[in-house]
């Protein structure tokens, strides 16, 4: 070896090795049901409360949404079942309201399907534990992914489902019931379905949004948020879901598809429209979905992931955080 770079000369540089990506510990919190999936997080009232679809099978017909509650993220106690005799409950996402109520977002599948397939639904809490009944909300077969509050406002991005065009919508409303249509087509490039939404310090909104089987787009627009600006980035993902750290940085949460699939985190430069990942969590097979908190100078997430046999739901919290952007997320054969 030696020899080589001598004969290469004095300006050879050895090519620099990409920082290894670093994996996190995970706690597994949930595994009671016989598929136990697709979860979120949020604090509400100095507590962490976990949302997640309990069911059969990953697609089954009576799925309800089970909410988790802990004071310290070791500890952790169900408080609430929430279940339909009309459909099948997915993908809960949880919310505090500008007034201090929980808010739950879910999508049902419905069993009579003779009008229409999905409908979304919200309910509210003040405890987490005693829920309203359900409020059906948007418009049906549009699923109303993730609820953002921003300044009075609520914003949810749905996409089409239950057949014709694929697409995703932006919708507002004033008081997290009422949706209306504020972009009645946001992207409809491929087929665009699961989305992250996040509003930036100087009031940029900034969309993640899943494409199957492409790579991921990112989209930018200044308020009042018609105008948006999409950009494809470097892999596709799945399950996205971001959050601003007070430094100004954004981390998101996803499945990322090369080599084995996996839950990971990666940051999310929206200059150069990258994903880098930087921490992979204890996962493969059936897995991400993820929720986020940074509370008290910590990140805490949750997740489900099948890596130990029947999918199960984790918490994780990272004793030590990066303070620098690693590897970029590879391409993937879509590329």
């Amino acid at each position: 070896m030696a020899t080589q770079l001598i004969r290469k000369g004095k300006n050879h540089r050895p090519p620099l090795r990409k920082p290894q990506v670093k994996r996190a510990r995970a706690k597994r919190i949930w595994q009671y049901g016989a598929h136990n999936a697709f979860t979120d997080l949020c604090l509400f009232r100095d507590k962490y409360y976990c949302v997640f679809r309990e069911a059969a099978a990953h697609v089954s017909p009576d799925g309800s949404l089970r909410i988790l509650q802990s004071s310290d993220g070791q500890r952790w106690c169900s408080v609430a079942l929430i279940q339909s005799s009309i459909a099948d409950l997915r993908d809960g996402k949880l919310v505090v309201t500008p007034d201090n109520r929980l808010q739950l977002l879910g999508a049902g599948a419905l069993h009579d399907r003779s009008q229409y397939s999905y409908q979304s639904y919200v309910w509210f809490s003040t405890d987490g534990e005693c829920w309203s009944e359900a409020i059906a909300v948007g418009e049906p077969n549009v699923w109303l992914w993730r609820l953002t509050w921003q300044q009075g406002y609520a914003w949810a991005i749905g996409y089409k489902c239950g057949g014709g065009p694929r697409l995703v919508r932006l919708y507002r409303s004033e008081d997290g019931v009422n949706f209306s249509v504020w972009v009645q087509t946001l992207n409809q490039q491929g087929y665009p379905n699961e989305s992250a939404l996040i509003f930036l310090p100087d009031e940029r909104a900034v969309c993640l949004l899943r494409r199957d089987p492409d790579v991921a787009l990112l989209g930018i627009a200044k308020p009042p948020y018609f105008d948006w600006q999409w950009r494809p980035l470097n892999c596709r993902v799945g399950g996205p879901q971001c959050l601003l750290l007070p430094d100004g940085r954004i981390l998101a949460t996803v499945r990322l598809y090369d080599k084995q699939v996996r839950t990971s985190l990666a940051w999310l430069d929206v200059e150069n429209a990258t994903l880098s990942e930087t921490l992979q969590l204890p996962s493969a097979g059936d897995t991400s979905y993820a929720g986020m908190v940074w509370h008290q100078g910590r990140l805490a997430i949750s997740y489900y992931s099948s890596h130990q046999g029947r999918t199960a739901i984790y918490f994780s919290q990272p004793r030590q955080w990066l303070k620098a952007k690693t590897t970029a997320a590879a391409p993937t054969p879509n590329d």
